[in-house]
């Protein structure tokens, strides 16, 4: 959004429609879904709570989250979006393909946080090298598939392309020895996967428990 634009009007509302997609989350946070400096975000922070979009909670993810007017103002504009650019076949039949993904990625985070020791279901300690590669394998092989959703998806609206360059970065984090960036981070595949979810619920007009 440029310092021109209304925060209630202009069409730059990507640090709005990330704390849709989050609750309440901070600057780093927000700058890391958005691909935005933080100074921008906090400048684009100022200006929708000026608007009466967003407020600060504070807490111990110094938050920012919407207001009920703030959750309105971004419902009417993803559907604007999606109408403008005649995507939503496009973005529901990504969708449906997410649908068919979002049981096995539960299956991997399960995995990779609980394992069978001796016949007893155990957490992950991380302590045995073998076993997380073989997870992380997985997870790899889960991404190839994932991307084709991607690509679907930033094709119909380009913005989705970052939850693929995130999905990617906390992914090669990981098989570098950043272990949390599997499910434990918010910058983690789980929690980017999360979010990508509740957008796609967003963007459609679907309820989140539907």
């Amino acid at each position: 959004m440029t310092r021109s634009e209304s925060p209630a009007t202009g069409t730059g509302l990507s640090v709005l429609h990330a704390l849709r997609c989050s609750g309440a989350a901070g600057l780093t946070r927000l700058a890391n879904a958005t691909g935005l400096g933080e100074s921008d975000v906090e400048s684009e922070l100022i200006d929708l709570a000026v608007a009466g979009l967003v407020t600060y909670t504070g807490g111990d993810f110094g938050g920012w989250s919407l207001t009920d007017v703030g959750r309105v103002v971004n419902a009417e504009r993803l559907t604007a979006e999606l109408e403008s650019a005649g995507a939503r076949a496009a973005v529901q039949a990504a969708f449906d393909g997410f649908l068919v993904l979002n049981p096995e990625l539960l299956e991997l985070c399960t995995a990779w946080q609980i394992r069978s020791v001796d016949g007893v279901m155990t957490a992950n300690d991380h302590r045995d090298p073998s076993y997380d590669a073989r997870v992380l394998a997985r997870f790899v092989d889960f991404d190839r598939r994932a991307a084709v959703v991607g690509a679907r998806l930033s094709a119909a609206l380009p913005r989705f392309g970052r939850y693929r360059t995130r999905l990617t970065e906390a992914l090669d984090r990981a098989a570098a020895g950043e272990l949390e960036y599997v499910a434990d981070d918010f910058s983690s595949y789980h929690v980017v996967w999360a979010e990508l979810h509740e957008d796609l619920h967003a963007t459609l007009g679907i309820p989140r428990w539907v």
